[in-house]
């Protein structure tokens, strides 16, 4: 009349728990090896010396303009530029970058041409925001433009 108790069966298995275990084990382990090799790669890169650039310089090239934004000041008679350059070389620094900034009317004629250098030196890889002022805004510009003719290489 009277049966023993029986043992209630956990509702997880031994062999899930034991399978979820071998995957956070792999899981680790991998992710040291993954750490491990990244680590090996940056002292191995760090005991050597710079390698130069190779070539020769050409900002031009190098020194491209992303974005620009043209505004005319409080008068209305100057321009203000923001204009966002990249260095895409790996190997060299640019200072004294000079620019060129082209006015055009309606009719396609070129109204006026500007010329001047850029506040801040850019770094190999670097990506830099300045505001540059050009002395005069045309009466009857339709497009504008600015592009980068030289600069002194680092």
């Amino acid at each position: 009349m009277f049966e023993a108790p029986q043992k209630a069966e956990p509702s997880v298995s031994k062999g899930l728990w034991i399978g979820m275990v071998v995957i956070v084990l792999l899981g680790a382990v991998g992710g040291y090896f993954f750490i491990e090799s990244k680590g090996s790669g940056a002292r191995q890169g760090s005991t050597g010396s710079v390698a130069a650039p190779k070539g020769d310089p050409d900002p031009v090239r190098d020194l491209k303009i992303q974005r620009t934004t043209m505004d005319k000041d409080r008068n209305g008679t100057s321009s203000v530029w923001v204009v966002t350059v990249e260095n895409k070389s790996a190997g060299y620094g640019y200072s004294k970058i000079q620019y060129e900034t082209t006015y055009v009317g309606a009719d396609g004629h070129v109204l006026m041409t500007n010329k001047g250098t850029l506040p801040d030196a850019i770094g190999p890889g670097e990506q830099k925001n300045c505001t540059v002022n050009d002395p005069l805004y045309p009466a009857g510009t339709v497009r504008y433009m600015m592009k980068i003719t030289a600069a002194t290489a680092q």
